[in-house]
C-alpha cells in the first residue's frame, strides 16, 4: 500500500495539470494579435501555487466530480486571479515591478497592453465557463457562473475589497474594516473556488453550507499569512517585492494587531475550517491539509 500523498506533492501535481489545461484554454502566442496573447500567457503561465484551482479540484473530487468536469472552472478562476494580479501591480494601484519572480506584466509589455491583458483574461475566463459540454448540467453551470461572477465583483467581493484597500492607504483602519478588506479582496475568490467544486459535483445544500464557511475561513487565513510574509520574507522567497504594504501604509493584520496576534488568529481560523470541513460526509483530508498548508507556507 502506497503512502498517502502529502499536500505539497498534491499541489505540485495539480499545478502541472492546471498549467497543461491553461496552455490549451488561452490563445497561442502566434495567434493575432500576437502581443496581447504573449502578455496574457506571460502572466498566466508564470508559475504560482495554483491554490484556487486546487481547491476547485479538491472540493469537487471529494464530492464525486470528475477531474475533466472541474478543470475548466478551475482554470477560469486562475485566469480571473491572474487578471487581478496584473491590474493590482499597475502604477495606478500597487506599482510593483516584480511578480512570481520576474518583471510584472506592465514592465514587460507596457501599461496599456497590461491593462488589456487583464481584461482579456477576465473575458476568456467567462468564455471558458460558458462553453458547451456534453457532461455539463445547465442549472449547475449557471449557478457556478453566478458564484464566480459575484465573488469577482464589487459587493463583499474582489473589486470592492480592492477599492476599500486603496481608500484605506495611509489612514487608520480599524479591525472591522481590515477584515472586510481581506475577506473581500482575497477571501471571496478562495471561497468561490471551494463552493464551485461542490456545485459542479452536485453537492447537497447542507454540504455547500459547510464548504462556504470553510472557504471563508481559509480565505481570511491566507491573506493574514500573506500580510505576515510581507513583513518577514525576502523577495526571493515571495517572488514579489516584500515590505510594499508597510511602505504604502496599507491596512494589514501585523500593522493593526501585531505579528503574534495575527499568527494566532490565522491558526484559529484554520482550526475552525478543518473542523467544519471534517463534518462533511466525504473524504475531505486534502481540504484539511490545504487549510493547514495555507499558514505553514513560506511564499
Amino acid at each position: 500500500m502506497s503512502a498517502p500523498e502529502t499536500v505539497n506533492s498534491y499541489l505540485k501535481r495539480r499545478a502541472v495539470e492546471v498549467n497543461e489545461w491553461l496552455d490549451r484554454l488561452v490563445p497561442s502566442e502566434s495567434t493575432p494579435p500576437q502581443k496581447i496573447h504573449r502578455a496574457m500567457r506571460y502572466s498566466l503561465l508564470a508559475g504560482g501555487k495554483r491554490l484556487r484551482p486546487a481547491l476547485v479540484l479538491a472540493s469537487g473530487e471529494a464530492l464525486g466530480a470528475e477531474t475533466d468536469d472541474l478543470m475548466p472552472a478551475a482554470c477560469a478562476i486562475e485566469m480571473i486571479h491572474t487578471y487581478s494580479l496584473i491590474h493590482d501591480d499597475l502604477p495606478a494601484m500597487d506599482d510593483d515591478d516584480l511578480r512570481r519572480g520576474r518583471p510584472t506584466c506592465h514592465k514587460a509589455f507596457g501599461e496599456a497592453v497590461a491593462i488589456l491583458a487583464g481584461d482579456a483574461l477576465l473575458t476568456q475566463a467567462f468564455r471558458v465557463l460558458a462553453a458547451d459540454s456534453p457532461s455539463r448540467n445547465a442549472e449547475r453551470q449557471v449557478r457556478m457562473i453566478r458564484e464566480i461572477a459575484t465573488a469577482a465583483g464589487t459587493v463583499d467581493a474582489l473589486i470592492g475589497g480592492q477599492v476599500a484597500d486603496i481608500e484605506g492607504e495611509g489612514k487608520a483602519v480599524d479591525a472591522s474594516m481590515l477584515e472586510y478588506i481581506h475577506r473581500s479582496k482575497t477571501g471571496a475568490m478562495i471561497t468561490a473556488s471551494v463552493v464551485v467544486g461542490g456545485i459542479i459535483a452536485g453537492a447537497k445544500e447542507d454540504q455547500i453550507d459547510k464548504l462556504r464557511p470553510y472557504g471563508e475561513r481559509i480565505g481570511l487565513a491566507f491573506q493574514i499569512a500573506d500580510d505576515i510574509l510581507d513583513v518577514t520574507s525576502t523577495s526571493e522567497q515571495l517572488g514579489k517585492t516584500p515590505g510594499k504594504d508597510q511602505a504604502a501604509s496599507k491596512a494589514t493584520y501585523p500593522a493593526v494587531h501585531g505579528i503574534a496576534a495575527s499568527e494566532a488568529r490565522a491558526r484559529e481560523l484554520v482550526a475552525e475550517a478543518v473542523e467544519i470541513v471534517s463534518s462533511i460526509n466525504a473524504d475531505t483530508q486534502i481540504l484539511q491539509e490545504i487549510a493547514r498548508f495555507i499558514i505553514a507556507r513560506r511564499s
